[in-house]
């Protein structure tokens, strides 16, 4: 089985089994492998707003930083298309992303919101079986994109990656609202 076809079928069995394939239509796709695309999930019974992800981030590469992002929306929005290919291109092709680093959105998450960079974690909502993509011998992880805002960045950076997921956890991140103050 290839691994397109794998890691499809990984999402489906957490994110259901109704997703297109979405394409940026122009940008740094032509630095991507070919391959490369993000699913689009609608709401479904166990998860109720829209699900990004990508497929093919980390095809070809020959280290250790095998992922695929994926991110939550509480409305269908193709800015994330952009967003999920753009980090995926960085990742290919300037340095590579993995877990607890940060990026810079450049822009806000969605519509106005105050989240304009974005923090990589494991994705708690649905455990280690969505973590682990396994494919002939190697392991890809399948990561949650949260969008934060540049004060929640700053103080990951001073305080640490576990400082941050405490503060998210004690003030019950509302990950889903592109509204939201920031937490710092």
């Amino acid at each position: 089985m290839s691994y397109i076809t794998k890691c499809k079928e990984h999402y489906a069995r957490f994110f259901g089994p109704e997703s297109t394939v979405r394409h940026l239509e122009a940008g740094p796709r032509e630095k991507l492998h070919p391959t490369f695309f993000v699913l689009e999930f609608p709401p479904d019974q166990v998860h109720d707003f829209w699900i990004y992800s990508t497929v093919g981030m980390s095809l070809d590469r020959e280290d250790t930083n095998l992922i695929e992002l994926f991110i939550y929306s509480p409305q269908q929005d193709a800015s994330l298309v952009e967003l999920l290919t753009v980090c995926a291109s960085y990742h290919r092709n300037v340095l590579p992303l993995n877990l607890h680093h940060t990026v810079n959105i450049g822009q806000p998450w969605l519509n106005n919101s105050t989240c304009d960079h974005a923090f990589i974690s494991l994705p708690y909502l649905d455990g280690e079986e969505l973590e682990l993509l396994q494919h002939t011998e190697a392991t890809t992880h399948c990561y949650w994109l949260i969008p934060i805002t540049k004060s929640e960045r700053d103080f990951k950076i001073e305080q640490g990656y576990e400082a941050l997921e405490d503060l998210f956890e004690e003030t019950r991140l509302d990950y889903l609202n592109p509204d939201r103050a920031s937490l710092v």
